[in-house]
C-alpha cells in the first residue's frame, strides 16, 4: 500500500521538490514496486508525480486510463498523442526545481539507473534538475517489514543447515564409493531447500579446486568435476521461503575433503575471515555510535585487510550486495570497487559481506548476511561465523 504521508516526508527530508515515478513495460521495476503496479503489466508509458507536499499528479495512456487510479491523488491527465505525453510531463513537474528519479549520474550505480536518458532529457527540458532517488528507493523498496524480516530468519535456518547436509553427503559418498560430483552435491542442496519449503532463482555454486577460484562458476554437465579426497570445495547457496514477498538468505562457506588442510589454504582463509570480520565490525561500530554509514565505507574497511595482506589484486569483486526479494536487491551495496555506492545503509535493510581471494588452484570466499533491525541492532544471520576450513569426512 502506497503511504503518501511517509513518502512525502522522505522527499522533504532529502531536499527534493518531488519524486517522479516512471515506467514503460517493466524497465523500471523499482517504480513498479513502489507504486504497487508490479502485477499490472501495463503496456504504455505512465508517470506518477509525488510533490513534497500537496496532491500527487498522474499521467496515463488512453488505452489504460484507470491504471493509476488506486494511487493517491485525483489529478489525472490521459494522453493519446506523443505531443500530449510530453506536455503532460511538463505539467506534472511544473514549479519543481529538483526532482528525484531512478537515475544515477554517469550510470555510476546501475541498480538505481532504471530511467532511460531520453526520458531524463525530456524532464530536464522543462527546467528541472533530475537527481538520484537511490535513498528514496531504499526506504520504500529495500527496507523489510516484520513479515519479511521473519522470512529471512526462517530462510537463514534452512541455508545454514544445508551446509551440514552437503558436507555429510560428500563424506558419506566418499566413504562409500570414493567420490561424488559437483552436480550431485548441488542436487542434494536443492532437495534440502524443497523439503524445507524454500525456493531459489538459480542453483547453488559447488566449486572444486580451480573451480572455486571462479566467483561465478556454475557446474554444468560439461564442467562437472568429481569431489574426492584431498579436494578443496566452495559452496555458495541462496534461498528464500516459497511464498510471496519472502526475502533471501545467501551464504558461502568452504571445506577440505580430509583432515590435514594444506597450509596455504588455511593462510588464505584466515585473511578472508579477518576481512569479513573487519566489515562486520565497521557496521557494528557505526550503528552503535548512531553514525551514518555508506556501503562504500564498509567495502573499504573489508578490502583494506586483503590489500594489506598482499592479495588485493585477487579480490576482484565488491564486498557485498543488498538482499531482498531478489538475492541481489535494490538497496545499498557494499561496494567501493565496481561502483562508489554512497547510499546510506538503512535500518530494516540486509546485505552480504563476502570478501574473497581467488587463485588459480583454489579460491576462498566467506559470506555472511548482515541485517539492521528497526532499532539499529546489527544481526549477523545464518548461523555461527565460519572460523576455519571445514574438515569433511
Amino acid at each position: 500500500m502506497f503511504d503518501l504521508l511517509a513518502v512525502q516526508a522522505a522527499i522533504r527530508a532529502q531536499g527534493f521538490d518531488g519524486w517522479l515515478l516512471y515506467d514503460f513495460r517493466g524497465i523500471n521495476i523499482l517504480a513498479q514496486r513502489i507504486a504497487g503496479l508490479e502485477e499490472k503489466k501495463l503496456s504504455r508509458r505512465w508517470f506518477y508525480y509525488v510533490p513534497a507536499s500537496g496532491e500527487p499528479r498522474k499521467l496515463a495512456h488512453a488505452i489504460e486510463p484507470a491504471s493509476l487510479d488506486a494511487l493517491p491523488g485525483k489529478q489525472k491527465t490521459v494522453y493519446r498523442r506523443w505531443q500530449e505525453l510530453e506536455a503532460g510531463v511538463g505539467a506534472l513537474v511544473a514549479g519543481a526545481k529538483r526532482v528525484a528519479m531512478e537515475y544515477s549520474p554517469r550510470n555510476g550505480n546501475p541498480y538505481v539507473s532504471r530511467v532511460d536518458s531520453g526520458t531524463i532529457e525530456l524532464v530536464r527540458s522543462f527546467g528541472v534538475d533530475v537527481a538520484s532517488s537511490g535513498d528514496l528507493v531504499q526506504q520504500f523498496e529495500a527496507t523489510w517489514d516484520d513479515e519479511q524480516e521473519a522470512s529471512h530468519f526462517a530462510a537463514a535456518k534452512v541455508t545454514d543447515s544445508a551446509y551440514k547436509v552437503a558436507w555429510d553427503f560428500i563424506a558419506g559418498r566418499i566413504k562409500a564409493g570414493g567420490q561424488t560430483t559437483e552436480l550431485e552435491v548441488q542436487r542434494k542442496i536443492l532437495d534440502h531447500f524443497t523439503s524445507h519449503g524454500c525456493t531459489t532463482y538459480s542453483p547453488p555454486i559447488v566449486g572444486v579446486g580451480p573451480h572455486s577460484g571462479d566467483p561465478h562458476y556454475e557446474p554444468t554437465a560439461q564442467t562437472n568435476s568429481p569431489v574426492k579426497a584431498g579436494d578443496f570445495v566452495l559452496i555458495d547457496l541462496w534461498a528464500r521461503l516459497d511464498k510471496p514477498r519472502a526475502v533471501y538468505s545467501d551464504l558461502t562457506r568452504v571445506g577440505f575433503v580430509g583432515r590435514d588442510v594444506p597450509e596455504k589454504q588455511t593462510k588464505v582463509f584466515n585473511i578472508v575471515a579477518a576481512a569479513r570480520d573487519a566489515g562486520i565490525d565497521c557496521v557494528q561500530k557505526a550503528f552503535a555510535a548512531n553514525r551514518p554509514l555508506t556501503g562504500a565505507e564498509v567495502d573499504d574497511a573489508t578490502r583494506a585487510v586483503i590489500d594489506q595482506a598482499g592479495y588485493g589484486d585477487k579480490f576482484i569483486h565488491r564486498t557485498g550486495h543488498n538482499i531482498g526479494q531478489e538475492v541481489h536487491g535494490n538497496g545499498a551495496h557494499i561496494d567501493g570497487l565496481e561502483t562508489r555506492d554512497d547510499r546510506r545503509i538503512m535500518r530494516r535493510t540486509c546485505f552480504s559481506i563476502e570478501p574473497g581471494i581467488y587463485l588459480p588452484e583454489f579460491g576462498v570466499r566467506s559470506e555472511v548476511n548482515v541485517y539492521i533491525d528497526k532499532n539499529g541492532k546489527v544481526h549477523v544471520t545464518g548461523g555461527e561465523l565460519q572460523t576455519e576450513i571445514v574438515r569433511i569426512g
